[in-house]
């Protein structure tokens, strides 16, 4: 996955995310919203095959990249629950 920082600020983030899509976006948007430290989580994909770009906003000027990298770590938590409790159902 490749990253490109467009904007970064003490309390603010945009990234453009590349090849990604809605599907994955929405997943991280709703991880990032879960944190009590963040003002603003959005993603906007301006055409179709597009890369999105991700905006991430804090309160108290907190620096939103560690709170990306937790997100993106809880999404892949949650999905190695998700296939182990598929391996031992298919057991």
């Amino acid at each position: 996955m490749i990253v490109k920082v467009l904007e970064l600020e003490k309390d603010k983030v945009r990234l453009i995310i590349q090849g990604e899509g809605h599907t994955f976006m929405n997943a991280l948007v709703e991880e990032i919203l879960s944190d009590k430290d963040v003002d603003v989580a959005r993603y906007n994909i301006e055409f179709q095959f597009s890369d999105p770009e991700l905006l991430v906003t804090t309160k108290n000027k907190k620096n939103p990249l560690p709170i990306i990298k937790k997100a993106c770590k809880r999404i892949t938590s949650n999905c190695d629950e998700l296939i182990k409790g598929i391996k031992k159902a298919k057991d």
